[in-house]
């Protein structure tokens, strides 16, 4: 299922095999959290080239339902991809939602943002629905309690998390058995415990006992300083089996996903990309030769607001230095900027397709470099 090729220093190079075929590591997942990733279509992905994508199981529960997920085959036949999909549990939003839910040892009461509807959502819930999605790579329910968390709520964090994901893991587990081994799909438990080393460490060691297909490293990027988020690493990857893949969870700035690889993980995923992007904020590589240096010790780049007047006259192409479809289209910097001032919609797509771009080619960068170490 994981099979590590190389290494350098810390970093790892692999390859991971799902249902839906072959995931180059490290990689990092555009958040497509309702079945779309705002502003792109399919053909937009076949020119970035990026291997999957992540989808979220509480937002799908909601809309398009169980029930039209089932009845059309998934979520990969209802979007028409035919590439790898991991699907977040539902977890983060007892987190982002807070105002929304009741927390109980057996689950989580959620009144829904859209229509106020209450739902008991379980661990048996969450994987029902990431099993409607047909998700290659599901992760299990876990509780998230924010940043900072006191002591005795982030122990609380670590024993449901590890509760739910017993739960997941028996039914996931009796699902899977009835399936040919080619349609399986991997399931991961998620490392909770704040920033507190000892409860870091035995979350980790609860789940490992379990014994899932991943780890994931959650509760992170929501507001810590990077050294805090670099220290939990420090603590926790050590713990973690090294024939399977390490995900770490919503991270991140180019600088924080490349201090993770070199510290061991795999996996990563962020809004920022194409958040930044629909604001206007575009990564732009600073050099010509290489966006990653070749012992991965830097990242070459730099951060613009293209909606700045500086740029209004520019006859500059997005990125000089990047052959992403924005930037060898032809569309000047002045363009771009006009189109965010007259609020076409074609400004977002355009940066979008950039900042992603961005991120898919440091990735391959990484794994190169880690190749020929």
């Amino acid at each position: 299922m994981f099979n590590l090729k190389a290494e350098l220093g810390g970093a790892r190079r692999g390859t991971l095999r799902t249902a839906h075929g072959d995931i180059e590591t490290p990689f990092f997942m555009p958040i497509a959290t309702k079945g779309a990733v705002k502003y792109l279509d399919n053909s937009d992905f076949k020119q970035l080239g990026n291997q999957i994508l992540l989808s979220n199981a509480y937002h799908l529960y909601l809309r398009p339902g169980i029930e039209k997920l089932n009845s059309f085959g998934h979520l990969h036949k209802l979007m028409n991809w035919q590439k790898p999909i991991l699907t977040d549990s539902g977890g983060f939003q007892v987190f982002s939602l807070a105002r929304l839910r009741k927390l109980t040892d057996d689950g989580v009461v959620f009144n829904s943002h859209i229509d106020g509807k209450e739902t008991f959502f379980t661990p048996e819930l969450s994987m029902e629905i990431q099993d409607a999605i047909g998700s290659d790579i599901r992760m299990c329910f876990d509780y998230f309690p924010g940043y900072p968390a006191d002591y005795d709520v982030a122990k609380k964090s670590v024993y449901l998390t590890t509760a739910w994901a017993l739960r997941c893991k028996q039914w996931h587990d009796m699902v899977m058995q009835k399936r040919s081994k080619s349609v399986r799909s991997l399931l991961f438990g998620i490392v909770q415990g704040s920033s507190y080393k000892d409860l870091r460490k035995s979350s980790a060691q609860q789940l490992l006992a379990v014994d899932f297909d991943g780890y994931a490293i959650g509760g992170l990027a929501v507001g810590e300083p990077p050294e805090i988020m670099y220290e939990v690493l420090d603590n926790v990857v050590p713990e973690l089996p090294t024939n399977k893949p390490r995900y770490l969870m919503g991270v991140g700035q180019p600088e924080q996903v490349l201090e993770a690889v070199k510290r061991g993980v795999d996996m990563f995923d962020c809004v920022l990309p194409t958040r930044n992007a629909r604001h206007g904020q575009v990564y732009i590589r600073t050099q010509q030769d290489g966006l990653v240096a070749q012992d991965l010790s830097e990242i070459y780049y730099e951060k613009i607001t293209i909606k700045g007047a500086i740029h209004d006259l520019s006859e500059l192409a997005l990125d000089p230095f990047c052959e992403c479809y924005t930037c060898a289209s032809g569309y000047s910097r002045a363009y771009i900027r006009h189109l965010f001032t007259i609020d076409d919609p074609l400004a977002k797509k355009l940066t979008s397709i950039h900042n992603l771009s961005f991120y898919v080619q440091m990735m391959a960068e990484i794994r190169e470099a880690i190749d020929y170490a």
